[in-house]
């Protein structure tokens, strides 16, 4: 009977995540590499969404400003990041230049993304920043990144170099603003934006709703 309960268990899980493959609303993951609650998110995002545009942003274009600016808030922000971590039971080491932006590492996602590989980089680029503390912008991790993610070297390392990559990162960031979020990660499901790490799980619940919807309309 057990085997019974178990193969239903799986059914419907497949069937809630063919939902959102089949939903019309466009789901996007917007993150910063040196945001330790984009790398709380990402793999939950990975594992609950098939779909998903990545979409590298910047913290400083959003908050206009860094953490490095506010000590005594950026002590609150490693505080709350060490504690989801716990909650979440997900490692979390600091990265050796945190909470300096990783620029180069920006660009290697954003070239990830439009190869269709954002999501294995994030990943990898993430393990790396925030299980083994190692510095992004460092070019032997990105390409230990890169390699993990299956991106072709000339491309990632020509990335390095392109500023107007920077410029695209930066409009992501503040395209948020202005829709009135306040932190990364983000996640845009449809018309629906959503902010926060802790807001993954409402998210994903508009995107079976948004499918669910869809599904009866054109059922």
């Amino acid at each position: 009977m057990g085997d019974v309960i178990r193969l239903a268990e799986r059914r419907a899980a497949r069937e809630a995540r063919a939902g959102l493959r089949a939903g019309p609303s466009r789901v996007e993951f917007l993150f910063d590499l040196c945001c330790p609650f984009s790398y709380l998110a990402a793999e939950r995002v990975d594992r609950i969404f098939d779909e998903v545009v990545w979409t590298p942003a910047s913290t400083s274009a959003l908050c206009c400003g860094t953490l490095t600016s506010d000590p005594d808030g950026l002590a609150d922000y490693r505080l709350s990041a060490e504690r989801r971590a716990l909650e979440l039971r997900l490692p979390l080491i600091w990265p050796e230049r945190f909470p300096e932006e990783v620029p180069a590492a920006m660009r290697a996602a954003h070239y990830a993304a439009e190869q269709g590989r954002g999501a294995a980089f994030v990943l990898a680029a993430g393990r790396l920043a925030f299980c083994g503390g190692f510095d992004l912008d460092d070019p032997e991790l990105l390409a230990e990144a890169a390699a993990a993610a299956g991106i072709d070297m000339q491309g990632w390392l020509s990335a390095l170099t392109e500023m107007h990559r920077d410029g695209e990162i930066d409009a992501a960031g503040r395209r948020l603003l202005a829709a009135g979020a306040d932190r990364l990660p983000a996640m845009q499901v449809g018309d629906a934006l959503f902010w926060g790490e802790h807001r993954i799980d409402e998210a994903a619940a508009a995107a079976r709703h948004q499918a669910a919807r869809a599904a009866r309309v054109t059922g």
